[in-house]
């Protein structure tokens, strides 16, 4: 038997002895009994797990609740009856469909949509005082979070008084810091046993928590009882613990009691000697036989036979810190590569997954350290030396992490000094505010994070050309605070203590209402605190990040050797590794760190990955999400949804969803593609490495030594144009020379993950961004990569093929190879007649014919071959297990879903909605189009015409129109057109004497006429979505209006007398009269965003505001940076562009997601890359039907109806700002009213929502009273005017389907001037258009904001998708 000391300390390395268990070998993981319930004695001594072995609950045991969803909302399955099995011409019979379970949702009323609370005005600012304490709300927290953990009493109290001072936070949101600061003081008088600092809290809680009347938690109880505890006895003792305890009454003493991390089992036998109404029990261990049994079991089931192992990769030409440190990290898996970690027990697969967790960091510290002490050894001068390999990056490095830690650390003894002064200048000011935030972390820790950020970032971005210190001081401060978060976390729930505590008295006889003002609130989890310890402020990131890039730029050092001129002897000098310098970019001076160019050449060669560690696969299912930053990884902390930084407002509408529990249903989808496992192809790495090692251009693997031939150079004298463009092309093929390297580096990064995790099962945990859609977090290998990436990967998994999986792979298989265009049956006899092609590429694939390398997708080509081939193998192929995806694509997605909400029907036809014998193909379609309008071009003699004719293809326009539906621009057409072109003909342009480019503007044209005449319901479908956010964003809500109303009638003076008017209200009523100014002043609070909720009732929220710019002043520099806020003004030009394409994506982002639930639901592995599903070859029938029903559920119902009616309750009372035409009759009745009333801008408004106010009320009084008065608006009523908003259409050019531009004829390289310069409104009360073509006048109005009316549906009845065998296929 193992010992349990030895048991519980089961180490990666004695499980590296195991070897692969035999597939016959039985499973061991079994499930640990339950510990018996103890006999409840009155009192005794209290004990706690040294380590937990959990188990994994059953999701069988989860209710389900129903409920169906919003705009989208979708109702159960019905997968009966589907046609769709009925494929013609297959030899075998037709799939039987079987009654599926449904996945069902809670219902929603989109009459009242999930509103966060509007963002009220800014409080105000206030500066650092004299003591060095900040004055804003999050830095503050910043700090007083850091001055606790370092100990820093005093000046955590200097903190929390000046947080109470500044008024802005709940008294729920202050006793938590309240408590926190109650531990720190715990913790040091246990340390110094000082019974007077225990009085003195005693007295700090009844002035700073009793006295103020906050909040009591469990912890605040449990704190003051502990107090008591260490500083009282006797009679005085027992009337502190009854006052306490009296505090949390019946019940709500366990919550005190179980708090095992304040009181001990020795405090719980006082306290229950004094109030016996409570008693507990021990918690006994687990049996301990059967732990030992579950490993002894896992490591008897190794085998000594130890596989042959798998060739080492070549390194590409580099010294090698990036894979040396890859390696490093990967040392782990590396040892553990005969293994396979899915045969551990639990508890050991879990601790792998978090020593892989928490490896890159220590790894790479210990492995320049390790450098550092041999160099020593040797009696190398290890400060400025370059190491044995002067040249070595790795011996650089080990001699920064010296020199820096030395450099920390007297930082850490002057913020010591700058705390002590009576007077501080601004350097002691700075140092008080991150000297707290610094001296929490190990000093090496922080200096490793701050030398691979910075490392990382030039390898990645490109270090000779410089990067922003803004932003290196970002990376390195985020990446500095998640490591410390990690190293808390994890000392925390080392830390965490259970025990069990019952309550024995009458809880009906507690009286809790003789104690007013204290209340003791409900347990919270882990998570609770997350509202107030929000993390490091951008104030405190950026103080952070600059001292330590400072220390890094003053001590970082390299041997630089250059010959010298006169001698043309080496001569060697230690310089700067980096160095900080403004340069010029954009027009304006920004601050840079410049890499020496001795190291931006090494960082060529040895381009370097990010942190592995929250960048690998794990070994273990993901954690279920639960949280915002609860599931995926089980230690690294990992937003469920990813946002731009600054982006407070997706973050507040996630966080108030899930604590709705709409976020459930986005959850478990999550949950179900993080869960899927997966297993590296050895068969098709072991090519892909023979490939690699051979340094050939094979398939998308770039050669190990491109050959690029150099054009000889021209005199510049005699020509300097032909020299430039000699120039040029050098340029260009050193960029080409530098891609294919960097491509090559990358690739050498994940084909080494491959090789270390070939013989593990691995899991993805997954996130989404804003819209819905599903990315893994895994970024180096996974299956949405390349092509090599996706033929490396399989299930982990296996299923019999049986007849229709059989067929389905031989179709796949067609797919991969490029003919994914030909019928079912013609795919099928395409590979049953290349089976000897087949069978020739799996037995030579590297010198046989090479048939598969001229396949699409050549490595997923020939991971299908691999299949094929065993499975023919057998006698009967059906029989084959297989673990190979089989991918089912759609057709254009985008349109799919415009055309299921429009009702096109000929457009539901070109995407494959509409059954056929053949797949349509709606690139094939448009092309056609195209060239019919080049040849009509060509019988009117155009030139660009003539050069393009004949030479239009699929290939050519496919990008285009599959980006068009998402809101591509004309100018991003044109480049993608460009890039096609240049591939198929790339002297095209030169050949017809004009550019590509040119060429590719006139192309794009045609495709977006072709687009515009094809899909005309997505058309009407994108303007009315267009309409809706330009309303949107041109709006004032209910809450903005009232308030400008109460600030208006502050304003005004008190009485009739103009002698009581303020300066300040004769100077606003001034400028309220100057209509373009007082417009514009309203125009500045337009700050509502598009909001909408998606099908699985998620809402999203568009993230375009003109963020405002902030200043902070740090050691190094003043760096300027947005600041993200509610109260930011939109975008309106990003917010319309976006919107239409972003709703399309949250459609097909929930059609993915239900059909994982539905496929979970059926016991199928899935797993999709946005609008491509895989699943099991003989699953793909089950799936394709799932993935009909799930585009029904959602399209059957009305999406634009219940999107429409969850705007208007979203905008309720709003007012928006439209724009008509001056001349309409309308607009001169609008003029004659206000000659007449001579009211200001913010009057009228104010008085259109006086009327809007009382016509909504639904009072009959006030109806009565609303006809009365007479606004713009009303006037616009009542002669019932549908005049058109003219500025829509003026914002909405160029972004509908097949929009064309004006100007199409001029070369542009990047953005236009107009695209890149945020558009500005003139808000003059009559100002000229800005129309393209006739300027016209417009006049404003403010109108309540209706809804426009929903674009009339065509008659194309989605349901017979059922029918369609090439929806999906």
């Amino acid at each position: 038997m193992i010992p349990r000391h030895a048991r519980q300390g089961l180490s990666v390395h004695r499980a590296t002895s195991l070897r692969l268990p035999s597939p016959s070998s039985p499973k061991s993981l079994l499930s640990l009994p339950q510990g018996a319930n103890p006999s409840l004695g009155r009192r005794c001594v209290v004990t706690s797990h040294n380590r937990s072995w959990g188990r994994r609950l059953s999701n069988a045991a989860q209710s389900r609740v129903r409920e169906r969803s919003l705009a989208t909302a979708a109702g159960d399955l019905n997968l009966d009856n589907i046609p769709y099995n009925q494929i013609n011409g297959s030899t075998f019979p037709p799939f039987q469909a079987q009654v599926l379970p449904s996945q069902v949702f809670r219902s929603f009323d989109p009459s009242i949509p999930l509103i966060i609370p509007e963002a009220g005005p800014p409080g105000p600012m206030t500066k650092m005082n004299r003591d060095g304490i900040p004055g804003d709300t999050d830095d503050l927290l910043s700090v007083f979070d850091a001055c606790i953990r370092v100990g820093k009493l005093e000046r955590a109290m200097l903190v929390l008084k000046r947080i109470n001072s500044v008024g802005t936070m709940s008294d729920e949101e202050r006793i938590v810091i309240h408590n926190q600061y109650l531990r720190a003081s715990l913790r040091q008088i246990r340390a110094t046993n000082d019974q007077r600092q225990a009085e003195s809290l005693h007295k700090w809680y009844e002035l700073q928590i009793r006295n103020k009347g906050l909040p009591h938690t469990a912890e605040t109880v449990a704190c003051m009882l502990k107090t008591s505890l260490l500083s009282e006895r006797g009679q005085r003792l027992q009337r502190l613990v009854k006052r306490y305890m009296g505090m949390a009454p019946g019940e709500a003493g366990l919550q005190v009691l179980n708090m095992a991390d304040i009181l001990s089992g020795q405090d719980l036998a006082v306290i229950t000697e004094i109030c016996p109404t409570y008693n507990y029990a021990t918690e006994v261990d687990e049996d301990d036989g059967a732990v030992e049994a579950q490993v002894e079991e896992a490591l008897s089931e190794a085998t000594a036979e130890r596989r042959l192992p798998i060739p080492k990769l070549q390194a590409t030409a580099q010294q090698g810190l990036g894979l040396e440190t890859l390696h490093r990290g990967l040392e782990m898996m590396n040892d553990l590569q005969d293994v396979d970690i899915s045969k551990f027990p639990a508890a050991d697969q879990r601790e792998v997954q978090l020593q892989l967790e928490r490896d890159s960091i220590s790894s790479a510290m210990a492995r320049w350290r390790a450098e550092h002490k041999d160099r020593q050894q040797r009696g190398v001068n290890t400060i400025y030396s370059g190491g044995f390999n002067e040249a070595s990056l790795p011996s650089h490095m080990a001699s920064w992490l010296a020199m820096m830690e030395q450099r920390l650390k007297e930082e850490f003894r002057l913020v010591e000094l700058s705390e002590q002064k009576a007077v501080k200048s601004d350097v002691d000011l700075e140092r008080c505010f991150y000297g707290p935030l610094i001296q929490q972390a190990d000093p090496s820790r922080l200096c490793a994070v701050t030398i691979l950020t910075v490392l990382n970032n030039g390898a990645l971005a490109g270090a000779d050309k410089g990067i922003a210190i803004s932003k290196l001081v970002s990376n390195v401060a985020k990446l500095a605070q998640e490591d410390l978060a990690a190293q808390e976390k994890e000392k925390e729930q080392k830390a965490r203590r259970k025990r069990k505590v019952r309550y024995t008295g009458n809880a009906a006889e507690v009286d809790t209402s003789k104690k007013p003002g204290i209340r003791i609130q409900e347990p919270s989890n882990p998570d609770s605190n997350e509202g107030v310890r929000k993390g490091w402020s951008l104030q405190a990131r950026t103080q952070v990040g600059s001292i330590l890039l400072k220390i890094l730029i003053e001590s970082a050092k390299v041997k630089v050797t250059k010959k010298d001129p006169l001698t043309q002897q080496d001569v060697s000098q230690y310089q700067p590794a980096f160095t900080h310098a403004l340069q010029l970019r954009g027009g304006r001076k920004i601050g840079m760190l410049v890499f020496n160019p001795s190291l931006v050449e090494q960082l060529k060669r040895e381009p370097l990955g990010d942190y592995l560690a929250k960048h690998l696969p794990m070994v273990v299912e993901p954690k279920p999400w639960k949280g915002l930053h609860d599931g995926g990884f089980l230690e690294g902390k990992t937003s469920v949804i990813r946002v731009q930084p600054g982006d407070v407002e997706q973050t507040l509408y996630t966080k108030a969803a899930i604590k709705a529990g709409d976020f459930k249903t986005v959850f478990k989808g999550l949950d179900v593609l993080g869960k899927t496992a997966w297993r590296v192809n050895k068969d098709v790495l072991g090519v892909m490495m023979e490939a690699w090692n051979r340094g050939e251009e094979i398939a998308n693997i770039p050669p190990s030594n491109p050959k690029f031939e150099l054009p000889p150079e021209p005199d510049s004298t005699e020509d300097p144009q032909a020299y430039r463009r000699w120039v040029q092309t050098v340029k260009t093929i050193e960029g080409e020379r530098s891609g294919l390297h960097s491509q090559r580096c990358f690739m050498n990064l994940q084909l080494e993950i491959a090789r270390a995790f070939r013989n593990q099962t691995i899991y993805f945990p997954h996130n989404v961004d804003y819209r819905g859609r599903a990315y893994p977090i895994p970024t180096y290998l996974n299956h949405m990569g390349a092509d090599h990436t996706r033929g490396l990967l399989k299930f982990a998994t296996g299923k019999e093929l049986g007849a229709r999986g059989l067929r389905w792979l031989k179709i796949h298989m067609a797919n991969v190879y490029g003919l994914d265009k030909a019928s079912f049956d013609e795919r099928e006899a395409f590979t049953t007649e290349n089976m000897p092609n087949i069978i020739e590429s799996v037995e030579n694939p590297l010198d046989g014919s090479r048939w598969w390398l001229k396949a699409d997708d050549p490595w997923q080509c020939l991971a299908t071959c691999y299949e094929l081939k065993a499975a023919h193998d057998l006698p009967d192929p059906t029989k084959y297990v297989s673990h190979l995806p089989v991918h089912q694509d759609g057709t254009c997605n985008g349109l799919q879903h415009y055309a299921a909400l429009g009702g096109d029907t000929w457009g539901a036809r070109q995407v494959n909605l509409e059954p056929g014998d053949r797949p349509a193909d709606v690139y094939s379609a448009v092309a056609e189009l195209v060239k019919d309008l080049i040849a009509k071009d060509v019988k009117e003699d155009n030139p660009m015409a003539k050069a393009m004719d004949g030479r239009i293809t699929r290939k050519v326009v496919k990008q285009t129109v599959m980006t068009n539906v998402y809101g591509v621009t004309f100018q991003g057409a044109k480049k993608q057109v460009c890039k096609q072109i240049d591939a198929l003909y790339p002297t095209l342009g030169e050949d017809n004497g004009t550019s590509n480019m040119i060429l590719s503007s006139y192309t794009a044209v045609q495709i977006f006429k072709a687009l515009a005449s094809m899909f005309r319901g997505a058309h009407d479908i994108q303007y009315w979505l267009g309409e809706i956010g330009s309303r949107c964003c041109r709006a004032l809500t209910p809450a903005q209006l009232d308030q400008i109303a109460s600030e208006f009638n502050a304003e005004e003076p008190k009485g009739n007398s103009r002698k009581g008017k303020t300066a300040q209200g004769r100077a606003a009523k001034a400028a309220g009269r100057k209509g373009k100014a007082g417009l514009d002043e309203l125009t500045k609070n337009f700050r509502s965003t598009v909001v909408w909720t998606t099908p699985l009732r998620m809402p999203v929220v568009q993230p375009y505001r003109r963020a405002s710019m902030k200043e902070i002043r740090t050691c190094l520099q003043a760096l300027v940076y947005p600041v993200g806020n509610q109260t930011d003004p939109v975008n309106r030009k990003k917010q319309l562009q976006g919107f239409p394409p972003n709703f399309i994506h949250s459609l097909d982002a929930s059609h993915m997601l239900l059909s994982a639930l539905q496929c979970n639901e059926l016991g199928l592995d899935f797993a999709a890359v946005h609008d491509s599903f895989w699943t099991h070859a003989a699953d793909v029938d089950v799936m394709n039907e799932v993935l009909r029903e799930a585009f029904i559920q959602i399209h059957e119902e009305d999406v634009v109806g219940r999107l429409a009616a969850e705007f208007k309750a979203r905008h309720h009372g709003s007012l928006y700002l439209a724009y008509i035409d001056a001349d309409s009759p309308v607009a001169m009745k609008i003029k004659d009213l206000r000659k007449n009333s001579k009211l200001t801008p913010k009057e009228e408004l104010l008085l259109e929502h006086k009327r809007n106010t009382l016509r909504l009320s639904g009072n009959p009084w006030d109806l009565e009273a609303a006809k009365q008065i007479v606004t713009p608006a009303s006037v616009y009523e009542d002669m019932k005017a549908a005049e058109e908003d003219v500025t829509v259409k003026e914002e909405f050019k160029e972004m509908e389907l097949g929009a064309v531009p004006d100007k199409v004829d001029e070369e542009v390289d990047g953005l236009s001037q107009d695209e890149m310069r945020d558009d500005e409104d003139d808000m003059g009360t009559e100002v000229t258009a800005t129309a393209a073509k006739k300027p016209g006048k417009r006049l404003e109005v403010w109108l309540p904001l209706t809804i426009p009316d929903i674009p009339k549906k065509g008659d194309f009845d989605v349901t017979r998708l059922r029918g369609s065998k090439y929806f999906f296929s």
